[in-house]
């Protein structure tokens, strides 16, 4: 085994909840994807989203509290579905897109208002509004060999009991499906 400099980090994992680890590469994230929120941040809902990127380690499970992050006065948060792929590809045919979902969870994109919306008036990445340390809470995963492909059913958040936001899956502009 090679000596490191610095020790390295544990592998980012996901509880699976059959059992098992589901193990973290990358977290990928589409922006705009449902109409109602690309209203409320004055957007036009007939672009196409766009995706965006978290680190690894951003990920948070077990219910772990989150700390307020520096640098903002403007913290939000939005709940998403997380899809889980389990198998490589690349040029993937639409037919076979579904055989590479190994499962979904409940997932919360973290975001630094303020900071991004100094990035995106300069034209610059969100990496710092959106990439930071605990932004990415994700829920257990529930194979999809155990509940299917979603594709409608509520999506809701709530924070000390008060729903902070709800929707349905069906109200996704580029759904998994």
């Amino acid at each position: 085994m090679a000596d490191f400099l610095f020790e390295p980090h544990a592998p980012v994992s996901i509880p699976i909840a059959r059992g098992g680890l589901f193990a973290v590469r990358r977290v990928y994230c589409v922006g705009r994807n449902y109409s109602e929120h690309v209203r409320e941040m004055g957007n036009d809902e007939r672009q196409a989203p766009f995706f965006f990127a978290k680190p690894a380690d951003a990920v948070v499970v077990g219910g772990a509290n989150i700390p307020y992050p520096p640098q903002t006065a403007d913290f939000h948060h939005e709940i998403e579905l997380v899809v889980a792929i389990g198998k490589d590809g690349s040029d993937i045919a639409v037919s076979d897109a579904l055989d590479h979902v190994y499962g979904y969870a409940a997932g919360l994109d973290m975001t630094r208002r303020d900071l991004q919306a100094v990035a995106k008036k300069a034209g610059r990445p969100w990496d710092m509004a959106k990439g930071f340390d605990f932004s990415a809470p994700i829920g257990t995963i529930e194979p999809a060999s155990a509940i299917g492909h979603p594709d409608k059913g509520a999506i809701r958040f709530s924070v000390n009991g008060t729903v902070r936001q709800t929707g349905d899956l069906n109200e996704q502009i580029w759904s998994v499906i």
